[in-house]
């Protein structure tokens, strides 16, 4: 292929691809914008895409600007937009903003920042790190806000060291096994060397901090400010621009414009309609949206009592029904020239026992839980609804191949203390949080309903449903249910299994790796592998 460009042309063309005489190469054009209309040009000619570099973008610097914007404009292509891609990173968001942020499911990466290994103990300016609402923090309530808030920091700093050394009295790292420089566990007394020891003190001491930070993150409030990183193509970034420019919150809204400002200088092009005219008349649909569903919800519903279920299975379909469609859909593939119609048919005449073993049959081709199930088991739904504590929300939340729809964060539903809370002997501090978080979620809630989410802590029940096909179930309890998981989602995840089990008791076989143990120091096993891997990048 290399006898296609001149010596100069090649010289052009390895600055901006990784190679000139190969049939698989990468694009490296520093521009965004070059990238995203390059691969849009490659589906409307017959050239080759170096071919079309050197053609028409070598020597025009604002080709890939000019054609990207023709096509969006002139065509309506949106799927253009996810031709450029970008990395924005947020510090000092609140979690009600970052929430609203990963709401978005497609097109966007987040890795936020822990509160399993990192502490929110520190104070800036003598301040610690929460969002002071604006229009809260113009009112009346102002003072009340900051009592909560503070309130909720200063019992969750002093405690962190008390329950870092009632962990290790509990466990103490004597009765921990270990591996040694054999790969054999053992106990701490029984390793032989300084490094083993060292090796074995650092895992342990990372599990213990993690576990205690575990057991305090429920007093931290939603105010409480994070980082998170996002990569992204421009389409889904302009649709979170649409959402967060909508928002009621005017954290949400100064974020937006933050974020787009950051986005213009990388991929200016594929994010400029999030707050143009289109994008306006998008952001009052969404409007509109919400201020509809309030007014029906007022008309039509009457509020009742809360519910005290963590965990509850409301809808899904009758077990052989559901066997039929997955079955049809696993023999769908090998079936060359029958519709799946047909199929469905004759499936609907195998037995129930057959059945069975044809389900066992891909249950046991899984060795790990790595190992998905085939696509044919998404042809079956579940949708469970929650009721659990909202940092616990906040793992189910990363989860993304499912719907979920959740209400405004509320301090009316109970909390959720930890039972090491009361060990510990926090458990009036505790309390007073919780109290005087309501208290103040009380008197803000009326006239400012969504900016009163900023008070509630962590501990408080919260309300959400999803809908989830069987093959994300699957995936979803079986790496939820890990060892190294936090203690309250595992619980969830467990009840979920169960439910699933009990209403299609075959076709739960196929969720093979569900762990339904308990574990006290849920980090060791996992800092264990971390050690491994850090001794062979050192060479140890």
């Amino acid at each position: 292929m290399s006898s296609e460009f001149s010596g100069s042309e090649k010289e052009i063309l390895l600055k901006h691809f990784s190679n000139v005489d190969d049939s698989v190469f990468a694009i490296t054009s520093p521009r965004q914008v070059d990238r995203g209309a390059l691969m849009s040009r490659y589906s409307r000619t017959d050239k080759s895409m170096r071919k079309i570099f050197l053609d028409e973008f070598a020597q025009n610097e604002n080709r890939g600007e000019e054609f990207y914007n023709k096509v969006l404009l002139e065509y309506g292509d949106d799927s253009v937009a996810e031709l450029g891609e970008a990395q924005i990173a947020i510090e000092g968001l609140s979690n009600i903003a970052v929430k609203k942020i990963e709401d978005r499911r497609i097109g966007l990466s987040y890795l936020e920042k822990s509160s399993r290994y990192v502490a929110w103990d520190k104070k800036v300016n003598g301040e610690y790190k929460f969002y002071r609402e604006p229009e809260i923090m113009s009112s009346r309530y102002a003072d009340k806000y900051l009592e909560a808030c503070n309130l909720d920091f200063e019992v969750y700093s002093k405690s962190i060291q008390p329950a870092i050394d009632y962990m290790k009295e509990r466990e103490p790292i004597e009765n921990q096994k270990f591996r040694n420089s054999n790969g054999t566990d053992v106990l701490y007394s029984k390793l032989t060397s300084e490094d083993e020891t060292k090796s074995a003190s650092r895992i342990y001491n990372a599990t213990i901090r993690a576990k205690a930070l575990d057991i305090l993150r429920g007093l931290l409030p939603a105010s409480t400010l994070t980082n998170v990183g996002i990569t992204g193509n421009g389409r889904a970034f302009e649709y979170l621009l649409t959402i967060l420019y909508s928002s009621g919150l005017e954290e949400e809204r100064v974020l937006a414009a933050k974020i787009q400002r950051e986005l213009n200088t990388t991929i200016k092009s594929f994010v400029r309609r999030a707050d143009d005219t289109h994008g306006k008349a998008l952001q009052k649909y969404l409007k509109n949206i919400k201020t509809k569903s309030i007014s029906l919800g007022k008309k039509h519903l009457k509020v009742k009592g809360n519910t005290n279920r963590l965990t509850d299975l409301v809808d899904w379909e009758q077990e052989k029904k559901a066997e039929e469609k997955i079955i049809a859909s696993i023999l769908y593939e090998q079936s060359a020239g029958m519709s799946y119609r047909d199929i469905l048919v004759q499936v609907k005449k195998i037995k129930s026992q057959e059945r069975k073993k044809i389900i066992k049959i891909f249950s046991d081709q899984r060795q790990n839980r790595r190992q998905r199930p085939p696509r044919a088991f998404e042809m079956t739904d579940y949708t469970f609804d929650f009721l659990t504590n909202f940092g616990m929300f906040r793992d189910f939340h990363r989860h993304r191949v499912l719907t979920l729809e959740r209400q405004l964060l509320a301090a009316n539903r109970g909390y959720f203390m930890p039972n090491e809370i009361k060990q510990l002997g926090i458990k009036k501090d505790f309390d007073d949080c919780m109290y005087k978080s309501k208290e103040v979620w009380d008197v803000i809630k009326t006239k400012m309903p969504e900016q009163a989410q900023y008070v509630v802590n962590f501990a408080y029940n919260y309300p959400y449903f999803m809908k989830l096909n069987l093959r994300e179930a699957s995936h979803l309890i079986e790496l939820r249910t890990v060892p190294q998981g936090h203690q309250d989602y595992r619980k969830v995840a467990q009840e979920m299994f169960k439910s699933i089990k009990k209403v299609h008791p075959n076709l739960s076989n196929i969720i093979k790796f569900a762990d339904m143990k308990s574990y006290t120091l849920e980090r060791l096993e996992a800092e264990k592998r971390i050690e491994e891997k850090r001794k062979k990048l050192s060479g140890n």
